[in-house]
């Protein structure tokens, strides 16, 4: 009897001590978190540096001067913040150029015409120098193509018109549902004989700004590759709802864009050696390439600024990292993602062990939470973690996707994750003439910031849970 009361008195100190480690810990990590909120909101400058990069360098197409500048810039922000090694990556990245603006408009008859706003896709070839000017074939998906068949997509121009889906609270789960048409549309258009195709903007508003995005002609030879463009929500409705008045209408577009042989570009890279686990690495980061029309704020801006911002934080807050952080700025995400790829493939060469990674890339709105890609019982040790941020109202903990440029970093063992802002405004923006730096609010920006270093300020002094029973 002695013996048992012993041990259950030993084990109920045992339970104790446990739960005042616990508790310890949880009140160390809550004043942790105060200090990197607040730090974050009151002094960050990352406000500034997405001024200078959105107003004085402006969109950040792969491959343009204003690219190159974007490299440089960052390059000096963070050997201005002292941050111990620099250092840039080199990168051979697609270089595909615009041109004179282009120009579109809709033929009811000889003469009767309305303008519309088009941009041309990246990656699409140029129209003819008189541009093309056609009848239009109107579809909702790439299947539409083969039920109507050669004979009544030949010489036309195939205008695909499948709207982002209203009713999804999950922006890019819409988006993700309309994009194909986008990415894959001219090169299925041009195998029936279209000369041309015309994509309504991955938009959810109606407005009349066109979105361009990447697209791909896959295998297709040059000579059958045919020019496409995005046209804006409101002149695709108009677009639509005239063609079932007069389905004999022609559309006229013209369009320079063309595709230049690879140059040479970076990431920039960041990095603060971890004092106890030096080699267990932690990445964050953003891409710094943007599409040309607007100054590429949100998409991506925001993420470098708070990527550079999560070293600047913990520096002011007089953390000591115990792994290495690495900050990295992508080059080349939006046409071709040839930063990460490289990335990686350094990562590999080198046998480096990463741990984490972090990326932003949905915008600078307020932060609703983090998506993550890892194993269960990795998902379960952030779970844990989840309670941390509900006083800063960021609640949303999701399986799923973590970001493209980290993307290719995914070994066995290691966590993926996304900053997951409010995403109802952002394809008002993305790869719009919209995105620019006045669509962003400073303290909205700041708190994805505070978000993204608290998150990494958990698996720097955590670590991973094991995965032996897994």
């Amino acid at each position: 009897m002695n013996k048992l009361v012993s041990k259950m008195c030993y084990l109920a100190v045992l339970s104790l001590v446990s739960l005042n480690s616990i508790y310890s810990q949880s009140t160390q990590d809550q004043k942790q978190f105060k200090k990197i909120f607040d730090t974050a909101l009151s002094e960050s400058q990352s406000y500034d540096w997405l001024n200078h990069l959105s107003n004085q360098i402006g969109g950040r197409l792969s491959g343009s001067v204003q690219a190159a500048q974007a490299v440089s810039y960052t390059e000096a922000l963070l050997n201005d913040l002292q941050i111990p090694k620099v250092w840039k990556q080199d990168v051979m990245v697609p270089k595909w150029v615009r041109g004179t603006p282009e120009f579109a408009y809709i033929e009811l008859s000889p003469g009767v015409t309305t303008d519309v706003p088009i941009l041309a896709l990246g990656g699409s070839v140029a129209t003819p120098g008189l541009g093309i000017k056609a009848e239009v074939v109107e579809v909702q998906q790439l299947e539409d193509l083969e039920a109507l068949g050669e004979k009544e997509i030949q010489g036309k121009i195939v205008f695909f018109n499948r709207p982002m889906d209203p009713t999804l609270v999950n922006t890019f789960a819409a988006y993700s549902g309309a994009v194909d048409q986008r990415s894959k549309g001219a090169a299925a258009a041009a195998t029936y004989g279209a000369l041309g195709v015309i994509v309504r903007s991955m938009n959810l508003r109606l407005d009349d700004y066109p979105h361009t995005g990447g697209m791909s002609y896959g295998d297709l030879p040059l000579s059958q590759r045919i020019p496409a463009a995005a046209i804006s929500t409101n002149a695709a409705d108009y677009l639509s709802t005239t063609l079932k008045l007069n389905p004999a209408l022609k559309f006229y577009f013209k369009q320079s864009c063309s595709s230049m042989e690879d140059v040479p570009s970076h990431n920039v890279i960041g990095e603060i050696r971890g004092s106890e686990f030096p080699d267990e690495i932690i990445v964050v980061g953003g891409h710094l390439d943007s599409w040309d029309v607007g100054d590429g704020a949100h998409d991506d801006g925001a993420g470098c600024v708070q990527s550079i911002a999560v070293l600047e934080i913990l520096k002011k807050i007089g953390y000591t990292p115990k792994r290495t952080i690495r900050v990295v700025m992508f080059m080349n995400e939006e046409n071709g993602l040839r930063g990460g790829l490289a990335y990686a493939k350094m990562a590999k060469e080198k046998g480096e062990k990463h741990i984490f990674a972090l990326e932003s890339d949905a915008g600078g709105f307020t932060p609703r939470g983090f998506s993550v890609d890892a194993s269960q019982a990795h998902f379960n040790q952030l779970s844990k973690w989840a309670s941390l941020f509900t006083p800063y109202f960021i609640p949303a903990l999701t399986r799923g996707g973590s970001g493209a440029d980290i993307g290719p970093l995914k070994e066995p063992g290691m966590v993926l994750a996304g900053l997951r802002p409010d995403s109802q405004r952002y394809f008002d923006h993305h790869h719009a003439a919209t995105d620019t730096f006045e669509a962003v609010n400073k303290r909205e920006l700041d708190m994805g910031a505070a978000a993204m270093t608290a998150l990494v300020y958990l698996y720097d002094t955590y670590g991973l849970t094991p995965l032996e029973n897994e």
